[in-house]
């Protein structure tokens, strides 16, 4: 009773408070304020139901399942995972293991610092690897199988530079192991080793490409017990802080013991593992160790560890910690820098001091890293943000400033060129959502721009680099001559057609070298032993997606923007369909505009069996994206010619019972990106008016039977569109925020704090609009949500609020589920529960259960 009587009074409080500064809308909010305070006590005492209405359905409660029709989808056998070697003259397949059950869930499970931990492994809680591992030869496509124990599962997999050998990390059931082996067929496991992949990269080769580092478990005794009482309160203090991101808090440490956990759980010891002999060489002592990486030439080690006492307030990349190089045998040589604890950053902004440092590519050992110069604040009026520095042997001099970049240099799309002192640097402007890619030559001192565009053009991405891997294991970017592989999606009007292309260091001119056929949906995976063959992944909506080995020709006449050179190409794996039913299912890309002449699309998918020009029970399915511009915003999505598989609880189950779905429906919100959210709603409703008249202008949406469904973002969309129109006949709502003044420093790409923009915050919020929520809405949430701007009592109090103002509503909360679902139970109860909603308030099936 406590417990609840003080959310009641918190509830009280926040509404009495808003009563204050809320102005001409206080009674709208005095009013739904009653419905908070009753939400209060529903958050503890809710029972799933529908509001009092003639038309609800009948309370139905414990585990259900859909039909056999979508059972037999959802369980239908998976393509593998696939890991291809540096060289592309191997693939490493394994079965994935989906679906664990509702206990494997609800078994124990810690948070610590940002983490879900497994205690049984000391991994990602309920995470999977895959089965069945083998190896399959790109020439020829012969087939090895490797032997692992009944049960055990790949988690990852790493390759020495040539291909020639791999390291498996291996889920066992009481540890994750690490076996070693080669493309000749031998495999072995290292005896005695626990990884402990939590906050740092267990498993690497040495730049010999001979030995292991890795990261064990160290002697550590049983795991710290729970006091019998809390030592003490939780208890969290603040003073003239700045706002942090709105995403970074969840699954934080909260007590004491949770502290002592940590240590526990996180904690690893770095050693050096030579597998032709088995020993093993520790090179430090247990700490909890970030980034442990030799320099190119073996000589150095660059170590990151973090350092204690440990936050309740940031996840643990935001801890403080010490950076230094030791030498090969684990010895101090200098320490680089120390960061303390990052918990006043910015909202949208980075740590001050130096982050991401890292070993040059192209050097013995130098040191690279980037720093702030605004405070790490991105409204700070500077002339640069950021600023790149170096840092060579022996380390104790000052570090010298490369380059000064006028926007933010997003440090993991950095790379190094083959050759010299390239490298590709890449900035961010945050206000016109643009980048900018620079090429520096550290070792000249040069810098120029090579070339930049709009966040949001899929239409003119240029795609990323393609690597390759130098003998030592580093990664640079895979040049001929002054050009660069680039891959990339190719987005056009048509779909994705992704491409291969080389692009000139020099001049920024590009020469296709092959582009997906306009009929399948085709992409370069990996080089496969020289610059004219390359292992190719295939797929159209009626064929598998299999691998397969190209070889480019000849030069051929090309239309500008197609293939260049001419490609054949030999199959390397020959997968086959594991559910040919849903070959029956049409889909096309519909393009049609707003009334503001904004250009939309969606992607329509119509049942099997489908005769044109019958209007149908149709679901749309969509999730709200910002642009700055009508041209990008109007951008197609996706391709039609993807291989069609349905997962988890997604809404294209829904086509498997007669209904036509529309996904990837456009919902863009155009704008100045600081202030984008002042027009959410008129732009959502704008947004499916013209969705839906389109579908009904074809034929093929009964005006009558259309529901909207949404995740997370999606589900806020789902609700503001039941209160602000009439679209829809129901709606679905999972995993949703719905009352955005629970996250008051901002959300999505909203960068205004609830002060500064207090009225566009409440606009955007359906659950002040509940009294307006006149369509059935059934809304799911997971019980264990960590997402902090989804918390599981956002649709609690959604709930109430609907129900309490004499709306239809039905609520459902999926015990031990985080911000998406995994368990079987819970999957096909979602199934059921969604179908179940849309038959009877679309279909008018009455109250009869799948």
């Amino acid at each position: 009773m406590k417990i609840v009587l003080t959310f009641f009074g918190a509830c009280l409080k926040a509404h009495f408070i808003s009563i204050d500064v809320w102005g001409a809308r206080v009674k709208r909010y005095f009013m739904t304020s009653a419905v908070f305070l009753a939400a209060a006590l529903a958050a503890f005492l809710i029972v799933p139901g529908a509001g009092a209405s003639d038309n609800s359905l009948e309370l139905v409660t414990g585990w259900q399942s859909p039909p056999e029709e979508l059972l037999d989808v959802l369980y239908a056998p998976q393509l593998p995972w696939v890991w291809t070697a540096p060289t592309g003259e191997y693939l490493l397949l394994a079965d994935p293991v989906l679906h664990p059950s509702l206990t494997e869930l609800a078994a124990p499970m810690h948070k610590l610092a940002g983490i879900r931990v497994n205690p049984a492994l000391n991994c990602i809680h309920a995470r999977h690897g895959g089965t069945s591992p083998r190896l399959v030869q790109v020439d020829g496509g012969a087939v090895t199988s490797l032997d692992l124990p009944e049960g055990a599962e790949v988690y990852g997999v790493v390759f020495t530079a040539d291909g020639e050998h791999f390291a498996l990390t291996v889920g066992h059931s009481d540890h994750l192991g690490l076996w070693v082996g080669s493309v000749g067929g031998d495999l072995i496991e290292i005896e005695g080793i626990a990884l402990n992949p939590l906050i740092g990269i267990a498993v690497r080769w040495l730049p010999d490409q001979e030995r292991l580092l890795v990261l064990r478990i160290p002697e550590r005794g049983l795991a710290p017990e729970p006091p019998a009482i809390p030592a003490g309160p939780k208890v969290v203090e603040g003073a003239g802080a700045s706002a942090r991101s709105p995403y970074e808090a969840r699954n934080l440490l909260r007590t004491a013991h949770d502290d002592d956990l940590f240590d526990y759980y996180c904690g690893s010891e770095p050693v050096i593992i030579d597998p032709s002999n088995g020993s093993v060489n520790v090179i430090g002592d247990a700490a909890h160790y970030y980034n442990v990486e030799f320099s190119p030439d073996g000589e150095y080690i660059l170590v990151e560890y973090l350092t204690g006492p440990w936050s309740h307030e940031v996840a643990w990349w935001r801890f403080a910690r010490e950076i230094e190089v030791r030498n090969a045998e684990g010895g101090l040589v200098v320490g680089v820098t120390s960061l303390p604890l990052a918990d006043d950053v910015p909202a949208h902004g980075v740590p001050v001091g130096p982050r991401s440092v890292a070993w040059r590519a192209t050097a013995p050992h130098e040191l690279f890293w980037v720093e702030a110069l605004d405070g790490g604040n991105p409204v700070a009026e500077v002339p640069y943000r950021d600023r790149l520095m170096q840092l060579g042997a022996p380390f104790t001099g000052e570090p010298e400033e490369v380059f000064r970049a006028e926007y933010r240099i997003k440090t993991w799309q950095m790379a190094w060129g083959a050759e010299g002192g390239t490298l590709m640097l890449p900035q961010y402007e945050r206000m016109r959502r643009w980048f900018f890619v620079w090429l520096l030559d550290v070792d000249e001192g040069t810098a120029r721009l090579w070339y930049d565009g709009d966040v949001g053009d899929r239409y003119g991405n240029p795609g990323s680099p393609v690597f390759r891997q130098l003998p030592n294991g580093q990664r640079v970017m895979r040049q001929v001559g002054d050009a660069v592989y680039f891959s990339g999606n190719g987005g056009t009007e048509h779909g994705d057609r992704p491409f291969l292309d080389l692009r000139n260091l020099t001049t920024g001119e590009t020469e296709r070298l092959f582009r997906c056929d306009p009929d399948h949906y085709e992409y370069f995976k990996a080089f496969a032993g020289s610059d004219d063959r390359f292992v190719l992944r295939s797929e159209s909506s009626v064929e598998v997606p299999n691998y397969y080995l190209t070889t480019l020709g000849e030069d051929i006449e090309a239309a500008e923007g197609e293939a260049t050179r001419a490609a054949t190409r030999v199959p390397i794996t020959r997968f086959e369909d594991p559910t040919p039913q849903l070959r029956e299912i049409e889909k096309r890309i519909v393009h049609f505009e707003r009334d503001d002449g904004v250009p939309l699309s969606f992607h329509l998918y119509l049942p099997p069996g489908y005769e044109e020009g019958t209007p149908l029970p149709t679901v749309v399915h969509a999730y709200p994206r910002e642009y700055s511009d009508a041209t990008t915003a109007g951008q197609v999505r996706g391709s039609a010619n993807r291989f069609m598989r349905i997962y988890g609880s997604s809404h294209l189950y829904f086509l498997l019972q007669g209904y036509a779905v529309l996904n990837h429906t456009a919902m863009p919100m155009i704008g100045d990106p600081e202030t984008t959210y002042d027009t959410f709603v008129p732009q959502l409703v704008a947004d499916a008016e013209a969705a839906v008249a389109k579908a009904v202008e074809m034929g093929v949406a009964d005006p009558e039977r259309i529901g909207v469904i949404g995740h997370s973002h999606g589900a806020l969309m789902v609700a503001n569109l039941l209160a602000h129109t009439d679209l829809f006949r129901a709606g679905i709502a999972r995993s949703g925020s719905y009352n955005k003044t629970n996250q008051p420093f901002g959300f999505q790409a909203e960068r205004r704090s609830l002060f500064e923009a207090m009225d566009v915050y409440i606009q955007l919020s359906p659950t002040f609009f509940a009294d307006q929520i006149n369509e059935p809405i059934l809304i799911i949430h997971g019980d264990n949500d960590s997402n902090p701007g989804t918390l599981t009592f956002q649709s609690q109090v959604l709930y109430e609020a609907v129900r309490g103002s004499g709306g239809t509503a039905r609520l459902v909360l999926l015990p031990f589920e985080d911000h998406s679902y995994r368990a079987r139970e819970s999957l096909e109860h979602v199934l059921w529960e969604q179908l179940r909603w849309f038959n009877k308030y679309l279909k008018g099936d009455g109250i009869t259960t799948p």
